[in-house]
């Protein structure tokens, strides 16, 4: 793909990539799913760690994304939506393989309906946290500590750049729960980058 080209797709909505694919154009697809490839990716490995298991159901998602984008409601979310169909196929997996997050994942919490005005501490974050050089260590280990719902929830919003109303619809639950899921794990994730650095 030419630079222009490549430059000119990447100014394009994924509504719009959507459009021109169902017209016709093959390449629009290409860009749309290349676009979202690596983020999906990081999202599946989040359920699933075997990195050929994440492989393959990175591209099951991305089959069904491509037979079922004819049914996509151009109204909503592109990315919620895809979202959602990951996090469904990583759902279908773990119950295949009878994996223990499907049991995490089910499971209630003593997060719906809670409060979000609980406090946070909003001290700054350790001084190692902002050395570029041991940043995506550091927060990765303090990352695997927290409980999966909260890990999705900061990698979606942050990571991944979904507001708390996409990832109500990926997860199903009230915007009020995902809410309380990112300040909890905010409030975890601090703690524990402070126990990192005094190690």
């Amino acid at each position: 793909m030419k630079f222009f080209e490549y430059f000119t797709m990447n100014q394009q909505s994924d509504q719009l990539l959507i459009k021109q694919y169902l017209s016709g154009d093959k390449k629009s697809l290409e860009f749309l799913l290349a676009r979202y490839l690596n983020r999906i990716y990081g999202f599946v490995s989040q359920f699933i760690k075997r990195t050929r298991d994440t492989e393959d159901v990175t591209q099951e998602v991305f089959i069904k994304v491509w037979k079922n984008l004819r049914k996509y409601d151009e109204t909503k979310s592109f990315k919620a939506w895809i979202y959602m169909i990951a996090r469904n196929t990583c759902i279908d997996y773990l119950r295949k393989k009878n994996d223990v997050l499907f049991s995490e994942l089910k499971s209630e919490d003593d997060e719906e309906g809670a409060e979000l005005d609980f406090a946070v501490d909003e001290t700054p974050l350790p001084d190692a946290l902002f050395d570029k050089n041991n940043l995506p260590e550091l927060v990765t280990e303090a990352l695997e500590k927290l409980p999966l719902k909260q890990r999705l929830v900061l990698q979606l919003y942050f990571q991944d750049g979904l507001t708390f109303q996409e990832i109500a619809e990926v997860s199903g639950e009230s915007i009020n729960t995902v809410k309380s899921r990112q300040l909890r794990g905010m409030s975890k994730l601090r703690n524990s980058l402070k126990l990192i650095e005094i190690r």
